[in-house]
């Protein structure tokens, strides 16, 4: 997602596709647009100039694991893409043949594999897990052995249906878990609620980006949000796991004819409210991209300025909008700060890239302090670092880490729970540090 403007894009767009592009080059386009899609998380660096630690920030425990088949070579490894408000965790992983499958790990540290039939089996191809609601039903994607993506639902008892949206292209293309929008052909389902509702993208025959919705008995509605143009990579889009709240609002960000990015907002009800962040460039791949809201209509995401660097936002419920940069962000051509997902709490989640193109993982807590952290064992060369993907309501968050040999490896930062108070109601996913509560 993190867009790129035109002529680098496009030279590093085509270094992908041929496959002659160095690792490096290949990582940095995968977070550039999927907000990467890049990885990552955590240890604790205090931010300087002023800016606080969030509570219990200290006292927070670190688990890192791979998905049993994960490739070890540089671009394999494993990428988890969202938790849920148990801990459950979804992503996939790229085995030493290059293939994708999907996973799910329970809060207890078990993995499922998942792989839908019809998905391709030869390099690149394969399946991609997206989200999870509380049910435990899992969306994603495959791709087919002509790279065509298709949508998918697994029910909680295994059972896979295919989700294809009407006026998808049928012709494949190219199989790529990190270009992913850019070069997508055909639907993929990123966003599942608690209802059953299910949310994705699919690119039309000539390649333009329309969100679709389908309800939970399989009727589908698409749109597109005002502005949208109609050129191929142009479109309406929405992203991965995040996108979607539990009462059917929302966020994305559509593509205009010029090729600059705007943020929007749908209600359930199908008002779309677009917006953009001030600061943010009008040139072609420049603009304001919206990663993620919460149940409250939050929503965050960044933007990239004039001179191609990249800062976080936040817009209020009210439609106010407030930018941030986490210090320690580089300010050159797309480094600084990448929000990636807001909790109910009103935590922010994501990665920052510094002056050498490192990745650090950052919390926002609602006040506006800051929380840095590396995940140990996360390399320091540029492109490699620490990349949080999203964060539960219990202040769990999720991402990967790319270490000194650009594999990638999950992680989970635990925070440490908050003291107990006597008769407090606790919510299902929240816990506390009392023994004598815990016994209760």
């Amino acid at each position: 997602m993190r867009k790129l403007f035109s002529i680098v894009f496009s030279a590093i767009l085509l270094l992908i596709v041929s496959a002659q592009g160095t690792w490096a080059q290949k990582v940095k386009v995968y977070q550039v647009v999927r907000r990467s899609m890049a990885w990552a998380m955590l240890c604790l660096a205090v931010c300087m100039l002023g800016v606080g630690v969030s509570a219990g920030a200290q006292k927070a425990t670190i688990v890192t694991f791979d998905a049993p088949g994960a490739g070890t070579d540089p671009g394999q490894g494993t990428t988890p893409n969202g938790i849920d408000a148990q801990g459950a965790v979804v992503g996939w992983y790229m085995d030493a043949g290059n293939v994708n499958h999907g996973f799910l790990r329970t809060p207890d540290g078990r993995f499922t594999t998942i792989d839908v039939p019809g998905a391709g089996t030869g390099a690149g191809q394969g399946t991609v897990a997206f989200a999870i609601n509380q049910a435990g039903a899992i969306t994603g994607t495959y791709f087919d052995a002509s790279c065509l993506y298709h949508g998918f639902l697994r029910a909680p008892d295994g059972t896979i249906t295919t989700v294809d949206a009407p006026g998808a292209g049928t012709v494949g293309g190219y199989c790529s878990t990190g270009l992913f929008w850019t070069l997508m052909k055909g639907t993929a389902a990123q966003n599942i609620n608690a209802a059953g509702t299910i949310t994705g993208i699919y690119t039309d025959p000539s390649g333009v980006g329309h969100v679709f919705l389908r309800a939970p008995h399989g009727t589908f509605t698409t749109f597109d949000a005002p502005g949208a143009g109609t050129g191929d990579v142009q479109g309406t889009w929405t992203t991965t796991f995040y996108g979607l709240n539990p009462e059917g609002a929302i966020s994305g960000w559509y593509v205009d004819a010029s090729g600059a990015f705007h943020g929007y907002l749908r209600a359930p009800k199908g008002t779309v409210t677009t917006f953009n962040a001030r600061g943010a460039g009008r040139g072609n791949f420049q603009g304001t991209v919206a990663m993620a809201l919460n149940p409250e209509r939050a929503v965050t995401g960044f933007y990239l300025d004039g001179s191609n660097v990249f800062h976080g936002f936040l817009r209020a419920p009210d439609g106010k909008l407030t930018t941030f940069d986490v210090s320690g962000g580089g300010t050159g051509y797309f480094q600084g700060t990448y929000p990636a997902s807001n909790n109910p709490a009103g935590e922010i989640t994501g990665n920052y890239t510094d002056t050498n193109d490192v990745n650090h993982g950052f919390l926002r807590a609602p006040d506006g302090r800051f929380t840095t952290f590396d995940v140990p064992g996360a390399g320091t060369g540029a492109y490699q670092g620490t990349i949080p993907y999203g964060n539960n309501p219990a202040g769990a968050t999720v991402g990967a880490y790319v270490d000194a040999n650009g594999v990638s490896h999950g992680f989970l930062r635990i925070p440490s729970p908050p003291p107990c108070r006597s008769g407090e109601r606790m919510q299902p996913w929240e816990k506390c540090d009392d023994h004598q509560e815990h016994q209760r």
